[in-house]
């Protein structure tokens, strides 16, 4: 079903053909809704209604941060309503198909061609093969050129949008960066256009959407080629279009504090917790983290945001562990003081707290303590990155063994028995001593475990994943490394472990090869020809490439071949080629605020195996970000206290939907 751009009837519900396929299928409660905080609302008071999408099935999209903040803030407007759907695993699409259901939402079973908006949250550009399964199944055009006012606007977001060009022809806006206030802004816009009875078509809608801040609408952009198969120019085709578009940063979190009340599943998730989001953006300078650069500058939610968030979290979905979520949540400038006062606030309770991402110079002893002080003790995790200290100089990841080692040393006399520790393979200058080294570190991590705990049962785990340049770091310019080399490291790595002796019992070992890294390399840093690859893997049963199970590498290559080498390009044109300073990329148009001089100059650096300090303690790089988005870097101490709250751990009655409804 489509039109809601047109109508004003409401959409009926598609659960009861659904309903009686769900016996047919596996997990069939996460089609079903009705968890705890859902938000149901009258289908005939919003004036924009948005489907919000995670490309992935219910068990990571759930979760995801994102798409719980703007599902929240979409719905406390009185003029729009938000609903959820997820990615349908294989065999429900293909009964869907068989018994012609429309793609869903799971809030109200609403069809995707009913709404106005449909936002996608890409995390990761191999969940593209699953954008074009709800867009079929919804009967949606695949082709944003082929859709009209009839179907809903089709947004692209997440950190993926930063380089939309693989898929700039299957969606129609891209919103760069920071996502509370975009929403809001595309909201009113499609109010406005609507109220004054839709003037201009689509075509108008999108010059209007083009001109909002943050919006990016490639099929208002032209791109031209050269002989060689580089990009010439990328060029607005309407003087109502900006020639660059700038991404939207929110600078004040406290002003948005959300989620306030997560969704608890009604299906095991990979993230059983409520996560509170203690600061965005991260200055370390790690030149292989796209997440680093793109959400730069710091900035901090001030301990009572943080306290009242918690507290709210924990009272409204009876979850009882709270993560402290940021690119490193140990690098918060008050990090003491807000695990003390919560440790404070919960000790006694079942609630405890956890640190999903902790660099070992910033974590301590006490700091760990306070995150276990309900006796929870799972396990410590840092991430290296790189096996030698040349490999990491090259990155920016300036850990040294000598801190890992007295970490680990003080965690196992405390009374911790596993490590767990990531790594990247096929970093730029990479060696196969690089990745043999990594035995090493896990050797010693054992030795040291032995001496300070006065026990062999002590255990550390290495994992390790294949590198991929991303766009907006000093990285963009690098050659991938091909999977065979890849393998071949991995292979070394695993003999050296094996050689360790009694030690190489107590290591273990995790690694993805390196076809599904250089796959996702093609999708991050290709332009709009490697859209056509995307459709035709889909046309040939391309579906959750993120999953190992699912992905097929063979497949991929195969389409890079039919469609790619005709215009004298390649899958490795795309991944293995390094580039020249001079060449025109993808997203060059596309504004994260850094200067391109100066990841220029800082992928020189790496070059070198020259370091970079952190900005937040020392003088200003001139990176550009601060004087681009309008703001700076916003550390504590903030002036706030945690509130001094007593948990009460009573979960609210159910106020979901009912299924169907």
């Amino acid at each position: 079903m489509t039109g809601d751009l047109s109508s004003t009837g409401a959409a009926p519900s598609v659960f009861p053909a659904l309903e009686a396929l769900l016996p047919r299928v596996a997990k069939p409660v996460q089609y079903v809704g009705g968890e705890l905080n859902a938000r149901v609302r009258p289908w005939d008071g919003a004036q924009v209604r948005w489907a919000l999408m995670y490309p992935d099935a219910y068990e990571v999209g759930l979760p995801n941060q994102g798409i719980q903040i703007l599902y929240e803030v979409l719905n406390e407007r009185p003029d729009a309503l938000a609903e959820r759907c997820y990615a349908v695993w294989p065999d429900l699409e293909a009964l869907m198909r068989e018994e012609g259901v429309p793609a869903f939402t799971v809030d109200q079973h609403r069809p995707l061609g009913a709404f106005d908006v449909l936002g996608i949250s890409f995390s990761t550009e191999l969940g593209y093969t699953n954008m074009l399964t709800a867009l079929d199944l919804a009967g949606i055009p695949l082709h944003a050129a082929d859709r009209d006012e009839h179907h809903p606007v089709v947004v692209a977001g997440g950190h993926a949008a930063f380089n939309p060009e693989p898929i700039a022809d299957f969606v129609d806006v891209a919103a760069i960066g920071d996502g509370e206030e975009v929403v809001g802004d595309i909201t009113d816009v499609v109010k406005a256009w609507k109220a004054a009875g839709r003037p201009g078509g689509r075509a108008e809608l999108l010059l209007r959407l083009a001109e909002t801040p943050g919006c990016y609408v490639p099929s208002l952009h032209r791109v031209v080629y050269d002989a060689d198969g580089a990009i010439a120019e990328v060029a607005p085709t309407n003087p109502r279009v900006p020639r660059t578009v700038q991404k939207r940063t929110t600078v004040d979190l406290d002003a948005w504090p959300y989620p306030k009340t997560p969704l608890v599943p009604m299906a095991e998730t990979v993230h059983e917790r409520a996560s509170v989001e203690i600061f965005r953006g991260c200055t370390r300078g790690c030149r292989f983290c796209q997440a680093g650069m793109i959400t730069r500058p710091v900035r901090e939610r001030s301990l009572r945001g943080i306290g009242e968030m918690v507290d709210a979290a924990v009272r409204t979905s009876g979850f009882d562990e709270v993560g402290l979520l940021s690119l490193s949540s140990a690098d918060h400038s008050e990090i003491a003081e807000i695990t003390k006062g919560l440790a404070d606030r919960y000790e006694g309770t079942n609630t405890s707290l956890s640190l999903p991402s902790t660099r070992v110079d910033a974590f301590n002893i006490d700091l760990a303590n306070e995150i276990s002080r309900n006796g929870r003790r799972s396990g410590l995790t840092f991430a290296p990155e790189g096996g030698s200290e040349r490999i990491r100089r090259v990155i920016n990841k300036m850990v040294s063994e000598e801190d890992l080692i007295r970490t680990v040393s003080e965690a196992f006399a405390q009374g911790w028995r596993q490590v767990k520790l990531y790594f990247m393979c096929g970093l730029p200058t990479e060696e196969d001593d690089d990745v043999v080294q990594i035995a090493d570190m896990a050797h010693n991590v054992i030795r040291a475990g032995r001496a300070a705990s006065g026990s062999n049962d002590v255990r550390c785990t290495i994992s390790i994943g294949g590198f991929v340049p991303k766009p907006h770091t000093p990285f963009q310019w690098a050659a991938q490394a091909h999977p065979d080399v890849v393998d071949a490291r991995l292979r070394k790595l695993r003999r050296a472990v094996n050689k360790l002796g009694r030690s190489s019992r107590q290591i273990g070992m995790r690694y993805h090869d390196g076809q599904p890294s250089l796959i996702e390399g093609l999708l991050a840093r290709g332009d709009r020809r490697v859209g056509r690859v995307i459709e035709r893997v889909w046309r040939e049963g391309g579906r959750f490439d993120g999953w190992t199970e699912h992905f097929s590498y063979q497949r991929w290559v195969d389409a890079c071949t039919a469609e790619l080498e005709p215009l004298g390009i390649s899958l490795d044109w795309y991944t293995t080629r390094e580039r020249d300073r001079d060449e025109v990329l993808p997203w060059d148009h596309l504004d994260s605020g850094l200067e391109r001089d100066w990841l220029w100059d800082d992928w020189q650096d790496a070059l070198a195996a020259r370091e970079q300090d952190d900005c937040r303690w020392t003088p200003c790089f001139d990176c550009g970000v601060c004087p681009s988005t309008g703001t700076d870097i916003e550390v504590g101490p903030s002036g706030t206290t945690l509130l001094p709250l007593t948990p009460v751990k009573t979960v609210p009655a159910n106020t979901g939907p009912r299924p169907g409804a």
